[in-house]
Order: structure tokens, then C-alpha cells, then sequence
């Protein structure tokens, strides 16, 4: 009797094991063909669009009959493949060859939904950077779209203080390369996502509860490399416990990152905290290789003087960043970067950007 009972476990580790082969391949399968046809599809549009804007290239009167002859090949072309051959769609493929006319700049890791997107950017230097991004970080459609919708682009450039045109060049070349602290700031943060009122006021541990219960959208926000560690993490000093709101690690740097919710504007009081908490964190939670921790306070609001007072002459890595419960207004954060631009040339030497 236990032989057969040994058999049978025997041939059920088998079975199982012969079924998550089977699994893998089929997998494995799937996603090749999956890059395949939207490799295939992306050179489609690609040469779809090569091909009319070369017919535009040789007519006189380029607006009436790109007009004409969009309507016309949506009708023909819908009649016989089927949907997907729209006139915003073939607008769309018109584009795509017009801000991609080398193939082999297209990349196929991005879908035909991203392009779409990425082509709703007039500016050329926002969609390399949001294209740039969307490939390091991974990101889904709608996770790019939440991102250009938050306007991370304007958030990036005016989180450093130091805005100029060798940083708008550097995002829009490389996408926003994390090698220091400062380099995961954002100003504001976005938290939409949370559904709360803006009206009515918010007490922090109910804050920090909509952050938790939405984590994976949180960990979005803050960008790369980031991992949940917990909430309220205990830091005793003097026998005297203290607990930090929320807690991260960084891979990409290697660091703690320590965030302070505060549901008014900065304090010098808030700065002390963090500070205490980082100085606990370097002695007694790093480990050999962990780079110094960083800590973040959360506010309502802030303003430079205060900032400079509370922050300045601090040893630790603490930034001091709003955050917003809706999305931002994208023309005024587009004249912020300007203004920044503005004055960054004016103080040039000779004048120029």
C-alpha cells in the first residue's frame, strides 16, 4: 500500500512538473508572438504613413489633398481590412513617419496605443522624454498617460531649482537618469488618485491610509526603483519611541527613503523629525553598502524662505516637496518652466540659451 501511495506522489510531482514546462513554452509562445505582430504592425503604420506623406510631397496643393485623400483611404482601407483605419488613425501613421522617418529609431517595445499617445506631444523634446521613460520604467498606456496628463515633464524640471537647456536636453535625451538624491524629487506630487476632496481638510493618518490602500499607484508617482518597506516604522531614541510615516528603499541608489506626511505647509519642526529619523537610519538600520538615507517631507505647501531656514546647513538628504490631490494645470506649469528659462538665459553671459 505505501508503494503505491509513493508512486502516485511520485507521478503527481511528474504531472506537475511536465505542466509548468508545458506552461512556460506556451507562455514563452504567447509573448513572442505578441512582439512579433506588434513589430510587424508598428512597421505597417510606419511605411503606411511613409507612403503618404511622399504622394504629399509631389502635390501643388498639399492641404486640400491630404484632406481628400485621408477620407478616401479610410473608406477603401476600412472596407476591405476592417476597423483600425479611421482618419485620425491614418492621420496618426502620417505622423508617426513625420516624427520618426528613420525605422529604426521606432522602438518595438512600445505599442501602437503608446505611439498614439507620445504623437499627441507637439513638443519633440517632452514626447523623446516621456518615450524614454515609458521604455526605462516600463510603463502601460495608461500609465503613460497618467503621466503626460500629471505633467511629469514640467514637474521634473522645476523639482531641481536649476532648470536650463542643458537640463531639458539631458530628459528629453536620456529620461530622467537617477544617479543623486535630488534626482527622485518631483514638485508637486500628484496623488489624484486618491479620490479625496480638496475642499475638506484631510488628517494625516487618513492620508497615509488612501497612500497604503493605493500603494501600487503611490510607488508610480514616486518614480523609479522604489519598494514599499511599511508604515509607521518604530525609531526609539532614549527609550522614547518615534514612528516614520512611510518607508522605502531605493534600488537605483541604494538608499532608505524616509517620507514625512504633513497635511499643512513646511516647518521647521517637520525638518527636525526627519533628521533625527535619518541620523537613526545611518546608525542603526543601514547596512555596509547602503548608501546614506534620504528623506522626503510631504506638504501642503512651502516657500523658499522657509525651506532654506528649516533645510539649509542640514548634513542629512532632506527635501522638502508639495503635493497636490488633482491633477495640475499644464499651462501653468508650462509658464513656470518657461519663466525659469527666461531668466536662466538672462543671466547668462553672452545672452544665450
Amino acid at each position: 500500500m505505501n508503494f503505491l501511495l509513493s508512486d502516485e506522489k511520485s507521478m503527481s510531482r511528474a504531472l506537475s512538473g511536465i505542466i509548468d514546462e508545458i506552461k512556460e513554452v506556451l507562455v514563452s509562445a504567447r509573448s513572442n508572438v505578441a512582439r512579433q505582430l506588434n513589430s510587424e504592425l508598428l512597421t505597417a503604420y510606419w511605411n503606411i504613413g511613409r507612403i503618404i506623406c511622399e504622394y504629399e510631397q509631389s502635390e501643388p496643393d498639399r492641404a486640400d489633398y491630404g484632406k481628400r485623400t485621408l477620407k478616401e483611404l479610410s473608406r477603401t482601407l476600412t472596407q476591405e481590412f476592417g476597423k483600425g483605419f479611421s482618419v485620425s488613425n491614418i492621420q496618426f501613421m502620417r505622423r508617426f513617419y513625420q516624427a520618426y522617418p528613420i525605422q529604426q529609431t521606432v522602438s518595438v517595445k512600445l505599442s501602437w496605443s503608446h505611439y498614439c499617445e507620445l504623437l499627441s506631444l507637439s513638443d519633440p523634446d517632452k514626447r523623446s522624454f516621456y518615450e524614454k521613460e515609458a521604455l526605462n520604467a516600463n510603463w502601460s498606456v495608461r500609465e503613460l498617460k497618467r503621466q503626460i496628463e500629471s505633467s511629469l515633464f514640467e514637474r521634473l524640471l522645476l523639482s531641481r531649482g536649476d532648470t536650463n537647456k542643458e537640463r531639458v536636453l539631458s530628459l528629453a535625451l536620456k529620461g530622467n537618469e537617477i544617479s543623486q538624491p535630488s534626482d527622485i524629487i518631483r514638485d508637486p506630487y500628484v496623488f489624484e488618485f486618491l479620490g479625496l476632496p480638496e475642499d475638506k481638510p484631510v488628517m494625516e493618518s487618513d492620508l497615509e491610509q488612501a497612500l497604503v490602500q493605493q500603494i501600487e499607484k503611490f510607488l508610480l508617482e514616486l518614480g523609479r526603483g522604489f519598494m514599499f518597506v511599511g508604515t509607521q516604522q518604530r525609531v526609539t531614541v532614549n527609550n522614547t519611541h518615534y514612528y516614520v510615516d512611510m518607508v522605502f528603499y531605493n534600488k537605483i541608489l541604494r538608499a532608505y527613503v524616509l517620507i514625512e506626511l504633513k497635511t499643512t505647509k513646511l516647518t521647521p519642526e517637520a525638518a527636525g523629525q526627519i533628521n533625527m529619523y535619518l541620523n537613526y537610519y545611518a546608525a542603526e538600520v543601514n547596512d555596509a553598502d547602503d548608501n546614506p538615507p534620504i528623506g522626503i517631507i510631504l506638504c501642503t505647501d512651502k516657500d523658499s524662505v522657509t525651506a532654506e531656514y528649516a533645510l539649509g546647513g542640514l548634513s542629512n538628504n532632506i527635501f522638502a516637496s508639495r503635493y497636490v490631490l488633482y491633477m495640475p494645470n499644464k499651462e501653468q506649469l508650462v509658464a513656470q518652466v518657461e519663466q525659469v528659462l527666461r531668466k536662466w538665459r538672462e543671466n547668462e553671459p553672452d545672452g544665450n540659451g
